[in-house]
């Protein structure tokens, strides 16, 4: 599923749209009454981890740019460095869309609370393959199965009065009175609290486990994880309770450089180029394995490593 410098880029598509009043709506989606968002004002776009969410508004009231709106937006446009130099890759794991599922149904539907005086927000949470089009329709890359050209259909299209639009693909949507987040734990936010994150790494837990918990790393998905330990140098099983302070510090310093250097090269419309990540070699030209895994009773995500550049701890 799209990571959080993903997220980030689409929240950027988004952007110009805000101010604007829905003309027209559209789309596949049976969890969300579309036409619900008809003559709304988008009032403000927010990301959190690998969540979007949108604020709408009635039209006839002025449009007034919320506190939160500037600084949400000059984050995802630089990353928590804005690092000076510079497609995402899909995880092919087994049940994530099971686990996207679950999170949606487990945070339940909430009813929009008007004393927020913000609106109603729409949570979009994407899905193996989704994605945010401005002003295009995603096109079919090859045929599907049945052998026919057949364009994706996007679960949502906002049609706005400046004659613009958003396809929204392969997400899930639910209204909420306000966006879950704590930027504390996001690793693209300029909030992003080290210390914690730093504790959640020091547990006897297998190291690739503690990485995609999204409490204490929101945004981190299985590409991120697969490419930072690689670049520290660290076995995915290896329990953080016996790597040194040092060693984790540097995990962290990957995890923050290498998703913002993400982001970065993304809006700059310059392509992902993992070095573990689906590869059978390392850069340095050493075999690769790969293994699915998870805690028990949790979801297991594939992962590659070098067992040469990343030597299990014994």
């Amino acid at each position: 599923m799209p990571e959080g410098p993903s997220v980030r880029k689409f929240q950027l598509l988004i952007s110009p749209f805000v101010g604007q009043v829905v003309a027209k709506v559209g789309g596949s989606s049976r969890k969300l009454n579309v036409n619900d968002l008809n003559a709304l004002r988008l009032q403000d776009s927010q990301v959190h981890g690998k969540n979007l969410y949108l604020a709408f508004v009635a039209a006839e009231g002025p449009f007034r740019p919320t506190a939160e709106e500037t600084e949400p937006q000059r984050e995802a446009a630089c990353g928590a460095h804005c690092p000076a130099q510079g497609g995402q890759g899909q995880d092919g794991a087994p049940h994530s869309q099971d686990k996207e599922l679950q999170e949606l149904q487990h945070s339940g539907f909430e009813a929009p609370d008007g004393a927020e005086g913000l609106g109603k927000w729409l949570r979009v949470h994407f899905g193996m393959f989704g994605s945010v089009r401005a002003n295009e329709f995603s096109r079919a890359s090859r045929a599907n199965k049945r052998g026919d050209w057949k364009d994706p259909v996007p679960r949502l299209v906002l049609h706005f009065e400046s004659g613009g639009f958003l396809a929204f693909y392969n997400c899930r949507m639910l209204w909420c009175s306000s966006p879950r987040a704590d930027p504390t734990s996001d690793i693209l936010s300029v909030e992003f609290h080290r210390g914690r994150a730093l504790h959640a790494l020091r547990a006897p837990n297998p190291i690739c486990y503690t990485l995609l918990d999204q409490r204490y790393f929101s945004g981190l998905g299985n590409i991120i994880k697969n490419e930072i330990l690689y670049l520290a140098r660290i076995h995915p099983l290896t329990p953080g309770s016996v790597l040194a302070l040092s060693a984790l510090e540097h995990l962290l310093d990957c995890a923050v450089q290498f998703s913002s250097e993400w982001l970065h090269n993304k809006l700059r419309g310059q392509g992902l180029h993992p070095k573990v990540y689906q590869k059978e070699q390392c850069p340095l030209g050493h075999p690769l394995m790969k293994g699915t895994f998870g805690p028990s009773g949790g979801f297991k995500r594939l992962t590659w490593w070098c067992p040469q550049c990343q030597p299990a701890v014994l």
